[in-house]
C-alpha cells in the first residue's frame, strides 16, 4: 500500500502531468472565453443552433449538458485546478525541498576524476593555494574544509525560486477557487436620491451570501470637455446601517470605487428616466423619457401633452446631462432648446424644473483577490531570485598540485570570468 501510494505521489508530482493538466486548464479556459458565460437558455439557442455547430461541435445543448455556460463554476474544472494545485504541492516537497536540502550540503569531491567531468577547472601548483583561498572568500563564497579537500558556494538563494513559483501558482489557484465559490457580481440602476439594496445579481459563486447592505444616491453628475463629449461620471453614494444612518460616503467615478466591507461599488453606466415640469399652479408634472434605440445609444425622447386628450403638445429630446433638452412640435419642426427653470410656450405653459437621472453602478466582492494578488507578488520575488546565480568550486590538493575546478546553473560566461580571477 505504501509503494502504491508512493508511486502515485510521483505521478502526480511529475512534470508530464502537470503540463498535460494545464494544457486541459488551458483549454476549457479558452472555451470559457469564446462561449458567454451565465446567459439565457434563448441565447445559446440563437448562437449555437443544433442545425450548424459551432466549430463543428459546440450546439447549445452540448454547452448545457457539460456546463461550459459556467465552466469557471463546474465541478469539474475545480477537480482539474485541485489536480493542478496538488501536482504542484507534490512537487515541490518530492523533488524542489530535497534538491534545496542536497544543494545546502558540503558536496566534497573525494578523487581528483571527478574534476574531469566539469567544463571549468584547471590544475595548478600548491603554492598558489592561500592566494586563491582569499580570492574566493572575498567573492562571498561559503568556504567549508576536510583536510585536503575544498567545497565553496554561493547564490543558494537562488535555488529556492522554483519553490516561490510553485507557492506563488498555489496561492493563485487558491484565490481563483475561493472568489469562484464566495464572490458575487451585480449591476443596478438607482435614481438619484433613491436608496437601494443589491438585488440584480448577475452572478454569484456557490457558496455566496449576499449581503444586505443598503446605499444611497445622493446626487449624481456628468463633467463635459470644451467639445461636449463626456469626460468624467460622477456619484455620491452613501452606506447606510439598519436604523438608514449614514455610516460612510464617498464621491465615485470611473476607476475609483468605494470600497466598504470587501464590496467595491463601480461607477460603470448612466441612465436617464423623465423630465418634471412645473406649471402655473405650482403642480409638478413627471413625463417619463424612452430610449430611442434600446439602450444602444444616450437618446431619449417623452411627448409632453399641452391637452388632456393628449393630442397636443412637444416632443422633448435629451442626449446628456448639460442641463437642457431640444423640443420639436407635432411635425417634428425645431423649435428650439429649452435649459432649466426655462418656460416652454405652451397652453397652459410650462417650467422645466428638474431633468430625472440614475446612475448605473457594478457592485462586486472577490474574497481571493487579495490571495492572488499575494501569488503574484511571490511571482515576481521568484523571478528576481531566479537571476542570482548558483555557483560552486571544488578544490583538491593532491601531490603538490592543485586541482581546482567549478559549476553554475546560469550566467556561465560570467562565471568563468570569475574563475580566472581565483587564478591570476
Amino acid at each position: 500500500m505504501y509503494e502504491m501510494k508512493q508511486k502515485i505521489f510521483r505521478l502526480v508530482a511529475d512534470l508530464r502531468f502537470s503540463i498535460f493538466i494545464l494544457l486541459v486548464i488551458s483549454f476549457f479556459s479558452i472555451l470559457g472565453t469564446i462561449i458567454e458565460q451565465d446567459q439565457s437558455l434563448e441565447i445559446y439557442k440563437t448562437n449555437y443552433p443544433l442545425t450548424n455547430p459551432v466549430f463543428g461541435f459546440l450546439t447549445w445543448d452540448r454547452i448545457l449538458n457539460f456546463g461550459l455556460d459556467h465552466v469557471y463554476k463546474t465541478w469539474w474544472f475545480f477537480t482539474l485546478i485541485f489536480l493542478f494545485g496538488l501536482s504542484l504541492v507534490s512537487c515541490t516537497f518530492l523533488q524542489q525541498v530535497p534538491s534545496l536540502k542536497i544543494a545546502r550540503r558540503c558536496q566534497f569531491f573525494r578523487t581528483t576524476s571527478q574534476f574531469y567531468r566539469l567544463k571549468i577547472f584547471t590544475i595548478l601548483q600548491n603554492s598558489s593555494f592561500h592566494k586563491i583561498l582569499s580570492r574566493i572568500k572575498n567573492n562571498q563564497y561559503s568556504i567549508f574544509q576536510q583536510k585536503n579537500i575544498i567545497y565553496c558556494y554561493k547564490g543558494l538563494i537562488g535555488r529556492i525560486a522554483p519553490i516561490l513559483v510553485h507557492f506563488s501558482m498555489i496561492l493563485v489557484l487558491l484565490g481563483t477557487i475561493i472568489g469562484s465559490l464566495f464572490g458575487f457580481k451585480a449591476q443596478e440602476i438607482v435614481p438619484k436620491t433613491e436608496s437601494f439594496h443589491i438585488q440584480n445579481v448577475i452572478n454569484t459563486g456557490e457558496l455566496t451570501i449576499v449581503p444586505k447592505t443598503t446605499a444611497r444616491i445622493n446626487d449624481f453628475w456628468i463633467t463635459y470637455t470644451k467639445n461636449r463629449t463626456i469626460s468624467q461620471f460622477y456619484s455620491d453614494i452613501s452606506i447606510l446601517d439598519y436604523q438608514g444612518n449614514e455610516t460612510k460616503r464617498k464621491t465615485i467615478s470611473v476607476n475609483y470605487p468605494l470600497i466598504h466591507e470587501n464590496i467595491y461599488y463601480y461607477q460603470t453606466d448612466w441612465s436617464l428616466i423623465g423630465l418634471r415640469f412645473q406649471n402655473e399652479q405650482n403642480e409638478i408634472i413627471e413625463y417619463p423619457l424612452v430610449n430611442l434605440l434600446n439602450n444602444q445609444s444616450k437618446v431619449w425622447l417623452t411627448w409632453v401633452s399641452s391637452t388632456k386628450s393628449l393630442n397636443e403638445g412637444i416632443i422633448a429630446i435629451i442626449d446628456n446631462l448639460q442641463g437642457y433638452c431640444s423640443i420639436y412640435n407635432e411635425t417634428g419642426q425645431f423649435l428650439g432648446n429649452i435649459e432649466l427653470n426655462e418656460t416652454v410656450n405652451l397652453k397652459p405653459p410650462l417650467t422645466l424644473v428638474e431633468i430625472i437621472s440614475s446612475t448605473g453602478l457594478q457592485i462586486k466582492t472577490d474574497p481571493g483577490i487579495s490571495i492572488i494578488y499575494l501569488g503574484f507578488l511571490f511571482l515576481m520575488i521568484s523571478t528576481l531570485t531566479s537571476y542570482l546565480t548558483y555557483s560552486q568550486v571544488w578544490i583538491i590538493q593532491k601531490n603538490q598540485k592543485l586541482f581546482i575546478g567549478g559549476t553554475t546553473n546560469r550566467a556561465v560566461f560570467d562565471f568563468e570570468l570569475e574563475f580566472l580571477k581565483f587564478l591570476n
